[in-house]
Formats: C-alpha cells, sequence, structure tokens
C-alpha cells in the first residue's frame, strides 16, 4: 500500500467520554442571562477546556455569541487561531519572550505585569507595523501569584507611556476566595483594585475593560464583574461549592442552572464469578465476603481515573449503581456486578454521567478524592477520545 493511502487508525478501546455541545450553548446562555447585557462573558477554555477539548468547545461558543475567549498561552491561542476562530483571545498568564511577534500578527491580547513584557511587545508591534496593539494590565491585589503590584505600578506605567504601538485596553485582577462569603480577603482585593485603578487614571491610563471576576465570583460576588468576567467551570456544568464560617453554605442566590457537559463511558471487558474470601487487584485490598459477580472495566488511572475512588467510587451499569472494588490500576478497575439483572460484556459502564435518575458526578469524584472538580476533569487523559454531540 502506497504511503499516501495509509489511513489512520480510529481508536476502538471501549472508553470514551462524550461531549455535549448543546449543554456548553445552554451553560453560556446561562451565565449571559445571570449577568444581564451589560457584562461581557470572556469565556475561558484553557487547558484543553477543562478536559472537554479546546478547539470544538471555542467554536461552539464563538457561535453561541462569545466575543472572548480566555487561554493560558499562545500553545492554546494557536490552534483556534488556525481553525478560523476570530473571537478576541486573551493570554490569562502572559507569554514567554520570543512569543511577542507572533502574538502581535495573530492578534491576541496579551496579559501584561511588568516593564519588560511591554517593551518586547512594542518592538514587535513596530517592527510589524501594527499601530495600537491592545493589551491588558494585570494587578497582583493579594492573590500572590501574577500582576503588579500597587507599588511598581509607576515602574510599569512608565513603561507604557514610552510604548505608542500599544493600547491599555483592559484592566484585571483574580479573586483568590471566591467561593468564601465571610473571606475578607475579598473585600480587600476589590479595594485595592479600586485604588488601583484611581493610580492608573492619574496616571493617564483608563482602560475601557476591567475584570475580576471567575465563576465563584461570577455567583456570589456582583460587585466584582464590572463589564467582563472570565467564567471557566460553569461553562462545563459545575461551580466549586460556597462557605461561610467554615461550613458549606447553598441557597438560591448561590445556584447557576448549568448542566454538566462530559460523559464518561467504557464498557465491560470481562464478566468473572468470584468465591468468597476472594482477594482482588493489586495488594488484595479489597476481599469480598460472599460470591460475587465481577465486571472488568478497560478504564484506569492512566485514563484519569483517579486511584482515591479504589473501593470507594461506583459506576452506573444497567440502571443499576455498582460498587468500585480493589485497586483502581493503570489499564483496569473493577466493579461488583453481583445480582445485577441481565448484565453481560460490551454493557456500557458509566464512570461520570446520568442514568434514569442515577447520577455520579465530577463532584462525587472529587469529593472521594479529596480534590476539586477541576482536576477530575482535566485529569481524563489524551487516549481517552471525545465524541462530540
Amino acid at each position: 500500500m502506497a504511503t499516501d493511502e495509509i489511513v489512520k487508525r480510529a481508536a476502538t478501546r471501549p472508553t470514551w467520554a462524550e461531549v455535549s455541545l448543546a449543554n456548553l450553548r445552554y451553560n453560556f446562555g446561562v451565565v449571559q442571562r445571570h449577568l444581564g447585557p451589560g457584562v461581557t462573558v470572556c469565556a475561558v477554555v484553557k487547558a484543553d477546556a477543562y478536559g472537554h477539548g479546546a478547539l470544538e468547545c471555542a467554536q461552539a461558543l464563538a457561535e453561541e455569541g462569545a466575543r472572548w475567549l480566555g487561554v493560558t498561552s499562545l500553545d492554546d491561542a494557536i490552534p483556534l487561531r488556525e481553525a478560523g476562530i476570530q473571537a478576541r483571545i486573551l493570554l490569562m498568564t502572559g507569554f514567554w519572550r520570543g512569543e511577542e511577534e507572533e502574538i502581535v500578527r495573530l492578534g491576541l491580547t496579551p496579559t501584561v505585569w511588568e516593564a519588560g513584557q511591554v517593551e518586547l511587545l512594542e518592538r514587535a508591534a513596530a517592527r510589524i507595523g501594527v499601530a495600537k496593539h491592545p493589551i491588558h494590565l494585570k494587578i497582583d491585589t493579594g492573590m500572590g501569584r501574577l500582576g503588579v503590584a500597587p507599588e511598581d505600578l509607576p515602574q510599569v506605567c512608565a513603561a507604557l507611556r514610552a510604548a505608542p504601538h500599544l493600547l491599555v485596553e483592559g484592566v484585571s485582577t483574580h479573586l483568590a476566595s471566591s467561593e468564601v462569603l465571610d473571606a475578607p480577603s475579598v473585600e480587600a482585593q476589590l479595594k485595592c483594585f479600586e485604588e488601583v485603578r484611581h493610580l492608573l487614571a492619574a496616571q493617564g491610563f483608563d482602560p475601557p475593560i476591567v475584570h475580576a471576576a471567575n465563576t465563584g465570583a461570577v455567583i456570589s460576588r456582583r460587585e466584582s464583574w464590572y463589564n467582563m468576567v472570565r467564567p471557566g467551570i460553569a461553562l462545563y456544568g459545575y461551580y466549586l461549592p460556597f462557605e461561610r464560617a467554615g461550613r458549606e453554605v447553598s441557597g438560591s442566590k448561590l445556584r447557576l442552572a448549568v448542566k454538566p457537559v462530559l460523559t464518561w463511558k467504557t464498557r465491560i471487558l470481562s464478566l468473572r464469578e468470584v468465591r468468597a474470601n476472594q482477594a482482588l487487584g493489586y495488594g488484595g485490598t479489597y476481599v469480598t465476603k460472599a460470591p460475587a459477580r465481577i465486571a472488568v472495566l478497560p478504564v484506569g488511572y492512566a485514563d484519569g481515573l483517579n486511584r482515591s475512588l479504589s473501593s470507594r467510587g461506583r459506576v452506573i451499569v444497567r440502571e443499576h449503581y455498582a460498587p468500585i472494588v480493589g485497586r483502581i490500576s493503570m489499564d483496569l478497575t473493577l466493579a461488583d456486578v453481583t445480582g445485577l439483572p441481565e448484565v453481560a460484556v460490551g454493557d456500557e459502564a458509566i464512570l461520570l454521567g446520568s442514568q434514569d435518575g442515577l447520577n455520579v458526578d465530577a463532584r462525587e469524584h472529587a469529593a472521594l478524592a479529596d480534590t476539586n472538580v477541576y482536576e477530575i476533569l482535566c485529569g481524563i487523559s489524551k487516549r481517552v477520545p471525545r465524541k462530540y454531540r
């Protein structure tokens, strides 16, 4: 067979994720209606759209009306531009030296916080002949990661005044504790942000776009919305729990009616009848108390199924919950399907998703693994094909 006749083989291992672009579009609408028409949504698609597939999600969001997309870096942005996506793209964690010309050529909007970044972009815009390339200035109001500290603002402003080919279009910050309703740091950060905005105005800068709110603040901190927000996880159907006085709280004002976008499935690879007192899996950490029927699932921690779900998590098989038993291994997981009607090799097992009123979601996985929904979703590995519908 000639080389050009070779067709890339499609994955046939029966473990996959279904991504509902319809739910993604719905969630974008929920967020936008919650905010009202005066607030622009910068739809965050970083980290491969939180494991959902950045290109497909970005295309759906742009078609739904998202005028801004938020990504981590140039590497995230290039495939979107190559696919013809024309929405504004915000590089939320800046850029590396050497990337500045491509950023200008592709019409990307970098976040900056240091004089050196400004100087690099100014030279790149001048070389390419761009009159006013937009940038967003990030302020560190207490997160302690990225952003210019208020005391260093004069140095950065001096660099900006010496950069005629750049336009300070936006100013932003990031809240460290938006889900903690009684966290004094949130008010302190917003107060600091306002003070820095006044300092910027005194230095001759009045950026028209102002943004601070992530998903948690979109739900709980109306005062942080300004005229643009950066929701991420809400678009994919989740948000972190809110707390006050160290306890989780809920209420109608702390909800968004978003729907999970991703369903994760596999199929039963093998069924085994085992006796009582049979040790299962690595280390024999689970021992059957009675004769049992065990389903072998072709999914493991190499696919992103967290090992902390070993003998703790569950899957859905034939409209029933089936507990995970034994240690999750790299490629295989065991589930107890004893007593489930007509279970057969090839049956679907739902790892994340719903069926007939039963539900296993990323919140459940996160609680069992002592982590958050972000890590659960981002952790679903590349060897799990995404199917879009």
